[in-house]
């Protein structure tokens, strides 16, 4: 894991950015998870110690880190090479560890708003494993007060059988991880399915009738040209999708791409550059509008904005409990930030001595939490002033003045108008991840978020 740099951090407005060099700049939490540390962990026993909070929503995040490959741009904590007992393990591990949580104070009559099966690849797991691990799931904190279940996919590890048993769960919202059409852009790029896993996936969710059905695609993958992308998006279109999720190629450190790079001696990696994937971004958008969706956030477009929400997501940005299970997952409990270990071996040892298995933890001001919410919902396209100075009694438009005006002046940012909401413009909704380091504290620009 990373640690913060001791040089001076660099407080000049954001350099724009040209190439597709080695980093990571997707902005998921505040701070950055090099600030992290173990030092914080008891802070999250107090927590749990204290009163419940049922006038904050409450969400469970569970990590299923199986693969059948892992992709080349990968920097999540998945494996490949575990056996049945070994998964059994883990999906019991998981289950003891949230029977662990279920038992304290803090989370004492509370239910989960919102439960999401992140990876890896949840889909990987079998169905009786699927069954038992929801069934178990229900029973520590029932889903009777649930608005929303988001699945991940792999198209090839699907079949009917799986998707009605997923169905089954409670699953409402089901994404699945397309990121190409292009069956040599997916093999280069380390992906296990291909495009017709794609099609008969797509057409078994249909015909089952999933209420919400998102695929996600990755603008800039190694090898992707002008007229695969345009492709890509037709394909896309013709699938009419409630949700579609377009992020942008990026190469973190620890990634297979990057330790190509490395040995070849190439400081910058063989996709697209920055500019041409939001242009790459801007005409998927555009031509998805043409289609009637609409624009909620810098990632996705809906068709609805009414019917298909995404309840984990504004969750996540607006403060609410979220509950971290399984190796390397992170969440976020009464103002304090916490992260499992990352191994998983290490991880079902804890879990199967009846430990934690958080190893790094952040303990929030109101300020850093006043930063954080105004830096995710920035990435909804807009923020609404009258809801901080209602929550933390700030009036972001005096606080974060100079970023703002310089934003402003860059033509990223709109503000004012009969609702007063501060609004980012398309081209500075395109490239927020790299605007959002100007509302950074001092101390905290620099840090690695891999």
């Amino acid at each position: 894991m990373s640690s913060p740099t001791d040089a001076p951090p660099d407080t000049s407005p954001p350099k724009a950015l040209a190439a597709t060099e080695a980093g990571n700049y997707f902005v998921s939490n505040y701070p950055p998870y090099a600030y992290w540390k173990e030092e914080y962990v008891p802070e999250v026993a107090r927590v749990l110690d204290g009163e419940p909070r049922p006038d904050v929503p409450l969400g469970v995040y569970f990590h299923i880190p199986f693969c059948r490959k892992r992709c080349h741009f990968c920097y999540f904590r998945v494996y490949t090479d575990k056996g049945p007992d070994e998964i059994k393990r883990y999906v019991r591990a998981g289950m003891e560890e949230f029977a662990m949580y279920a038992k304290r104070r803090y989370l004492q009559g509370r239910k989960p708003r919102f439960v999401y099966f992140g990876g890896g690849t949840p889909s990987y797991l079998s169905v009786p494993q699927l069954e038992e691990l929801t069934r178990h799931m229900k029973e520590l904190l029932p889903w009777d007060e649930i608005e929303e279940v988001t699945f991940e996919c792999e198209p090839g590890t699907l079949t009917e059988k799986k998707l009605d048993a997923i169905r089954a769960m409670g699953v409402t919202r089901l994404s699945l991880g397309v990121e190409n059409f292009d069956d040599h852009i997916l093999e280069i790029n380390g992906r296990a399915h291909r495009s017709r896993e794609i099609e008969r996936a797509y057409g078994y969710a249909r015909k089952i009738g999933f209420p919400q059905i998102n695929i996600d695609l990755i603008a800039g993958m190694v090898e992707e040209t002008e007229e695969n992308w345009h492709r890509c998006i037709e394909k896309a279109r013709a699938l009419e999708p409630d949700c579609l999720t377009i992020y942008q190629m990026e190469v973190p450190y620890n990634t297979g791409i990057y330790k190509t790079m490395q040995e070849q001696g190439k400081l910058v990696a063989p996709v697209a550059d920055w500019p041409t994937k939001r242009r790459w971004v801007s005409e998927a958008f555009a031509a998805f509008e043409k289609d009637g969706y609409e624009i909620s956030s810098a990632y996705t477009i809906v068709r609805n904005k009414a019917t298909t929400r995404f309840v984990y997501r504004d969750g996540l940005f607006s403060g609410a409990d979220l509950l971290p299970l399984g190796v390397a997952s992170f969440g976020h409990l009464g103002g304090v930030h916490l992260q499992n270990n990352a191994d998983i071996a290490a991880y079902c040892d804890a879990i199967e001595r009846g430990e934690h298995a958080i190893f790094r933890a952040y303990v929030t001001d109101p300020d850093e939490r006043l930063i954080r919410e105004f830096i995710l919902q920035m990435k909804l396209g807009a923020v609404h002033p009258s809801q901080y100075q209602a929550k933390f009694g700030v009036d972001v438009r005096h606080r974060f003045a100079p970023q703002l005006a310089w934003l402003a002046a860059e033509g990223f940012l709109v503000a004012g108008g009969p609702s007063d909401d501060i609004r980012l413009t398309r081209d500075g909704l395109l490239q927020v991840d790299r605007l959002l380091h100007e509302f950074f504290l001092p101390h905290h620009r620099g840090g690695r978020y891999t």
